[in-house]
């Protein structure tokens, strides 16, 4: 039998294989010298772990589907960085496990939230969207302001996080609960989002 573009084309197996195997080899070429690359792999200058309240607000920031409709990637054309600041760069997210890119905005992209509101409005609008968004889609989260922040497994999450390279140290995943004591999860949401992007904005 020759091994022909016809034959390859009527075996379902060897068009499977082959298939996998070009695809297998692209992705290679494509992903392997992003991990070699200081761009995507170096902290940009400045960046700090998050907090052990930011973290607690991006996991309840996760839970909640925030990243479903918030795309937290500015993407570098002119309409987008004129709306939102700087493009995002790998070196912002180098931390962040998962790190939450998209590109589907049903809201407003988050990335370069942090700082351009009060953590008051931000409260409010946690609370009811549409007192400072009339026209806002967004659902309302006023159980965030009313339930308290989960320290039971802030330690562990932060010395896993630790063992993908996030530099926290023995000092501050010792004092991660006592962080958490007393706030409730708006207050971790809130938290979160302030910090959302102000490396850039402060390298700028």
């Amino acid at each position: 039998m020759a091994f022909t573009h016809e034959t390859i084309e009527r075996n379902l197996g060897w068009m499977i294989v082959l298939t996998v195997l070009t695809v297998s080899i692209g992705g290679l070429a494509q992903i392997v010298p992003l991990y070699f690359q200081k761009s995507t792999t170096e902290p940009v200058a400045g960046l700090k772990p998050y907090s052990a309240l930011e973290l607690a607000g991006r996991d309840i920031y996760i839970r909640e589907g925030c990243n479903n409709c918030h795309s937290q990637m500015v993407r570098p054309f002119r309409a987008e960085t004129e709306r939102y600041g700087p493009y995002s760069v790998a070196g912002e997210f180098v931390y962040d496990h998962p790190f939450l890119w998209g590109s589907k905005r049903t809201g407003p992209d988050l990335n370069r939230v942090g700082g351009r509101y009060s953590d008051d409005w931000h409260r409010v609008h946690l609370q009811n969207p549409r007192h400072v968004v009339p026209e806002s889609n967004m659902p309302a989260y006023p159980w965030l302001a009313k339930t308290p922040a989960y320290a039971g497994d802030i330690e562990a999450k932060m010395r896993a996080l630790r063992t993908l390279g996030v530099p926290y140290t023995d000092e501050a995943i010792g004092k991660a609960q006592e962080e958490l004591a007393g706030r409730t999860e708006e207050d971790a949401v809130v938290a979160y989002l302030q910090n959302l992007g102000v490396t850039m904005k402060n390298a700028r």
